[in-house]
């Protein structure tokens, strides 16, 4: 499943899952994965089985699973694997035909209209989140479709206040992931560090945040330790994938993910770094098994 089908999955088919209410998931094993917690995106290895994923996965020291359905959840946690960020509110849309992008418009926050369709998905996905014991939700910005930077705050900014007492309730964030505008996502409005903060700001709560994917903030920003030290207070989750290309972590792109990680760590995050990548080599889990040890601090 990729990632596109896995955000727009229906919510209602979710909610026949069995999960007890009180699953535990595990914590990091002791000195394997260094100061972070680190995650990975499931759908970039969606060809792995899923408990040999989660085996080697363990081995690796690697504690997080990020975009997993609540089909795979059970398994995540027989491996001490914590689903640590799954569908929340928020998709892309089918892209048109013959457009040539491999992802659709963004349907999210920044629209009114769009509120009454997110908020009754956000209800149904705490609700799974918290009976599952799992730490948080993704949620999207939205394309801008002219819309000023000002306007897309308040909208986001009115719509998300409705779901923050269930969120508190449920003891849930709803991170909202930072995208580019430039490659993987034109005209998406939550595309720079500025306008994400500005709407948690507003919302006022310690359960709105945000995603910060660091590889489609390199494309638009760059300057990614500075700015992740300005803003960690805003920061739940973060997202790597070595740039350009949104592959391996290696030496063929321009990031020092080493140093990022070790200033990420400094700030004592809490939160799981997470690999979003598209592994190229012949052998995917040899590749991340050394992307794991770039991170390890």
């Amino acid at each position: 499943m990729n990632r596109r089908k896995f955000l727009a999955s229906s919510a209602a088919s979710l909610a026949l899952l069995q999960m007890s209410t009180h699953a535990a998931f595990g914590q990091a094993v002791a000195g394997k994965a260094g100061r972070l917690r680190q995650s990975v995106a499931r759908w970039c290895f969606a060809n792995v089985p899923i408990d040999s994923f989660c085996e080697q996965l363990q081995d690796m020291g690697v504690t997080g699973m990020d975009l997993v359905g609540p089909e795979e959840w059970d398994i995540c946690k027989r491996y001490g694997i914590t689903p640590c960020m799954v569908m929340g509110a928020g998709s892309f849309l089918e892209p048109a035909d013959g457009s040539g992008r491999r992802f659709g418009r963004a349907f999210g926050w920044n629209k009114l209209e769009n509120h009454a369709e997110l908020l009754a998905t956000a209800r149904t996905n705490i609700g799974l989140a918290a009976a599952a014991g799992l730490p948080a939700i993704i949620g999207l910005f939205g394309d801008r479709e002219g819309m000023s930077d000002e306007q897309g705050i308040e909208n986001c900014v009115t719509g998300l206040r409705e779901i923050v007492p269930l969120l508190e309730q449920k003891n849930v964030t709803l991170a909202i992931e930072l995208l580019n505008s430039k490659v993987d996502h034109p005209d998406y409005q939550g595309d720079n560090t500025a306008f994400g903060v500005a709407v948690c700001q507003r919302v006022g709560s310690k359960h709105i945040k945000l995603v910060y994917d660091a590889y489609h903030m390199q494309v638009m920003e760059g300057n990614l330790i500075s700015t992740i030290r300005q803003n960690i207070d805003y920061i739940f989750h973060i997202h790597i994938a070595g740039v350009p290309g949104r592959h391996e972590i290696d030496a063929t792109q321009e990031v020092n993910w080493h140093a990022v990680a070790m200033a990420i760590a400094d700030l004592g995050f809490q939160g799981y770094v997470a690999h979003e990548w598209i592994p190229t080599g012949a052998d995917p889990m040899a590749e991340l098994r050394k992307a794991v040890g770039i991170l390890i601090v």
